[in-house]
């Protein structure tokens, strides 16, 4: 008798390993079943997802043209709910303290190495000043977990710092949060001092593995942290981000476990998660990716993020500075809505960027392009760069949100408030170039607004943003 209970908030039951061993041998006896195949394909065109036993078969087909027509349904489910906009937003690692023994973080509580730093309100403030003057309006907060150096008290404070900078025409108006598993209460508290998204990556969901890998200190406990998005959830925080660091653990164990996740979110709290993240092991500090049976290639890993966005259609998906320019720009093809720019991973970092020497970065990003020179090759790409933070603002969160974008009603918010976001970007930040690519691409796309109304009021928003003003959204 099978433990499987998607709607149970026991971890053992939501993510159970019987099922998910199940699971991959059913893909695996079955992945060369043509008409199974072609029938799940069939489902996934309905735009409503595919179960995580769908998605595995999938995963497991080694038919060339079947992972052909994956890439290209995963693109039309993107434009279908996304457009072809993408989200910009910046990493800040308010402090690398940390008390957990995870093996594959340079954080880890043994290394004596590495620098450990921790923001003061003022350095915040400084950071978050040299985001403004880039460009950014959303951020996510990134801090190890230590209960003495890096209490939620100094979280929420952080956040208020943060919300409170105005510089010029400079504002974050989104504050995402990936801080460690924590309580109900904490929860509740980071929800009223105003959170956008709660994150936490899973890294494995494979509970033998995930014990081997974190050996010491609180984020040990398997349960704890597995439970995290049910806690959130139970403390206000209707918008959750999930995610594993794939190349922990076999990538087909994991992938199949991300899923079972977003299945009990969406089958307990009626609203799935509302960003997963993909990213990749990578070298660090002290970390050597060698040192990792697991690493994924870049065929089966864009396999993986095209059946995710099939699976779970209405999810953001995020793509980090992790990745090279060039698999970043593939991956924007196969479902992608969400990526960082101009990214800085130490501590600090964005006011003064750190020598080798100085290292207190959680890890090596392979894309240093400046978030212009990001937002100009997406101009070239025809993706639209937004800046966008309205829903979240306008309280278009959880699953008043997952409701309109389901249906399709959001798009009359999301193409203007892109194309007005993207505008100021153009006025205040970018560079000539980039402006000129951006002007052109606003010229055309205001045009496409299919609501009359909707796009006379964008043009006028557009016209006073050129004179000046500021903050306009629908």
């Amino acid at each position: 008798m099978s433990m499987y209970n998607p709607k149970s908030k026991i971890a053992s039951e939501f993510i159970c390993d019987e099922e998910i061993r199940d699971t991959l041998r059913y893909a695996q006896e079955n992945c060369g079943n043509r008409e199974l195949v072609e029938g799940i394909l069939e489902k996934a065109r309905a735009f409503k997802g595919i179960s995580h036993r769908e998605a595995a078969l999938l995963l497991e087909c080694k038919d060339p043209e079947i992972t052909e027509r994956i890439f290209a349904l995963a693109n039309e489910i993107k434009h279908r709910f996304y457009g072809n906009r993408i989200v910009m937003f910046a990493p800040l690692y308010l402090s690398n303290y940390c008390v957990n023994g995870c093996v594959y973080c340079p954080y880890h509580a043994k290394n004596k190495v590495i620098r450990r730093k921790k923001l003061t309100q003022e350095e915040i403030r400084a950071e978050v000043i040299a985001l403004q003057d880039m460009g950014h309006k959303r951020l996510a907060l990134e801090a190890g977990e230590h209960p003495l150096k890096n209490p939620i008290e100094y979280i929420i404070e952080s956040i208020g710092t943060i919300y409170g900078i105005k510089h010029k025409n400079g504002a974050i108006r989104r504050v995402n949060v990936n801080i460690a598993a924590t309580t109900v209460e904490n929860y509740r508290r980071l929800r009223d001092a105003g959170i956008g998204t709660y994150i936490l990556f899973q890294e494995t969901y494979n509970k033998t593995a995930y014990e081997a890998l974190h050996p010491t200190g609180p984020k040990s406990d398997y349960a704890w942290h597995t439970e995290a998005m049910d806690r959130a959830m139970q403390g206000g925080i209707d918008d959750v981000g999930i995610g594993v660091l794939y190349g922990l653990e076999t990538y087909r164990y994991d992938f199949v476990g991300l899923l079972m996740h977003a299945e009990h979110l969406e089958a307990t709290y009626g609203v799935g998660p509302h960003t997963i993240s993909v990213p990749r092991l990578c070298k660090a500090d002290d970390v050597d990716t060698g040192d990792f049976e697991n690493a994924v290639p870049d065929d089966i890993f864009f396999k993986i993020v095209a059946l995710i966005r099939i699976a779970v259609p209405y999810t953001g998906m995020i793509i980090s500075t992790r990745e090279s320019e060039k698999s970043r720009e593939k991956l924007l093809e196969l479902g992608i809505s969400q990526m960082s720019g101009g990214s800085r991973t130490s501590v600090g970092g964005y006011v003064t960027p750190e020598t080798e020497s100085e290292n207190s970065a959680q890890f090596d990003i392979a894309d240093h392009r400046s978030l212009d020179e990001v937002v100009g090759w997406l101009l070239d790409l025809d993706h639209i760069p937004s800046f966008c933070t309205a829903c979240y603002r306008e309280g278009r969160t959880g699953d008043r949100f997952m409701t309109l974008l389901k249906n399709g009603q959001i798009s009359n918010c999301c193409l203007p408030n892109a194309l007005i976001t993207l505008k100021e970007y153009l006025k205040d930040y970018a560079s000539p170039e980039t402006r000129k690519k951006g002007e052109a691409m606003i010229k055309r796309l205001l045009a496409d607004i299919p609501n009359e109304r909707v796009r006379t009021k964008a043009g006028e928003y557009i016209g006073k943003i050129e004179d000046g003003e500021r903050d306009f959204r629908f």
